[in-house]
């Protein structure tokens, strides 16, 4: 069974960075596209970015293009997210997702797997 865990969050000054980790196990994840999510107080979930687990076809939304990256560790399992120059709209609830296959997806309707999420708040 796939299980996603998401582990970084934190409090952070706008402007400041943090790095979020989703430890992936259960599968061999190497045809599998991979995706961060997040989910502010009151609004729908929101795709962040998304990477083919082999390292290529990465995509992000233009609210966090230039200042997020995707990225993977294959050796540990790992997915991360490094977010700098963060800003208040950026405080939300992380996911991780994972989904069979190598398509674009960027709907969170498309991914089969959720980890529990992690709290990012920005204060300005």
């Amino acid at each position: 069974q796939v299980q996603l865990v998401e582990s970084g969050g934190g409090l952070v000054q706008a402007g400041g960075s943090l790095r979020l980790s989703c430890a992936a196990s259960g599968r061999t994840f190497s045809n599998y596209r991979m995706g961060w999510f997040r989910q502010a107080p009151g609004k729908e979930r929101e795709f962040v970015a998304t990477m083919h687990w082999n390292g290529g076809s990465t995509y992000y939304a233009d609210s966090v293009k230039g200042r997020f990256t995707i990225s993977r560790d294959s050796a540990k399992a790992t997915m991360y997210l490094q977010m700098n120059s963060l800003k208040p709209e950026d405080t939300a609830v992380y996911y991780c997702a994972a989904r069979a296959g190598s398509w674009y997806a960027i709907r969170s309707n498309e991914y089969d797997y959720w980890g529990q999420g992690t709290q990012v708040t920005v204060s300005s």
